[in-house]
């Protein structure tokens, strides 16, 4: 998979570094020269050009990437990144970082944004996870459908421990994608049982967030 990003900052790098260890070619792009550090990331492609300009982009032949990470620490350019991404290069899948939560509406379809991440939000969520079992957390939110990635840590006391995957009537438009078991990680089976403590996390349409947490919070009868 081809994979561009703009920002070479520490961000841009560590994004970089983890998709080459796992098979993948990039290509970063930055317009300081002072971002261009060839050594740090030496298996990647580099590119010193302006992101938000369209003979940078292609230059950099965006229309050959399956994916767009838009990176930098200022939200207008991966706003702009992300629109061009999408609209003239046709970019299957353009991910965007967000900087200042208060931006964090913009970053939807319209702009061409497929998945914001807001590393504010993710860090509040961490720690809300972390103290807090039976509530719902969104993690990540998707623009496409209005869906979203939510954990909820299953409660002793939930009615639905013990029970399995396949007997739950779970809510119209919600998929249960992974159980996370202490250091195991699970990709659910209608057979396999749900135990109390269990990391679960879904993909949900946000309207139906508060019936899905409501569920899994009903206690068992005494």
């Amino acid at each position: 998979m081809r994979v561009a990003i703009a920002g070479a900052g520490a961000v841009g790098r560590s994004i970089a570094g983890e998709l080459l260890e796992n098979g993948h070619e990039v290509l970063l792009i930055d317009k300081a020269p002072t971002a261009i550090s060839v050594e740090r990331v030496p298996q990647a492609e580099w590119l010193l050009a302006d992101a938000c300009e369209i003979t940078s982009l292609d230059e950099a032949a965006l229309q050959r990437c399956n994916v767009v990470i838009a990176a930098t620490g200022d939200d207008k350019v991966n706003l702009v990144v992300s629109l061009l991404a999408k609209t003239e290069y046709g970019v299957p899948r353009v991910v965007a970082r967000v900087n200042n939560p208060k931006n964090e509406w913009l970053f939807n379809e319209s702009w061409g944004v497929d998945v914001a991440v807001s590393t504010p939000r993710l860090m509040s969520a961490l720690v809300e996870e972390a103290v807090s079992v039976g509530d719902l957390v969104r993690l990540l939110r998707f623009s496409h459908g209005d869906a979203n990635l939510v954990e909820l840590t299953l409660p002793e006391e939930s009615a639905l421990a013990g029970t399995q995957v396949g007997d739950v009537q779970w809510p119209q438009d919600t998929s249960l994608v992974t159980i996370i078991r202490g250091t195991r990680v699970l990709t659910p089976t209608r057979e396999d049982s749900l135990e109390a403590g269990d990391e679960l996390l879904f993909v949900a349409a946000q309207a139906r967030e508060e019936q899905l947490e409501d569920l899994l919070s009903v206690r068992k009868e005494m």
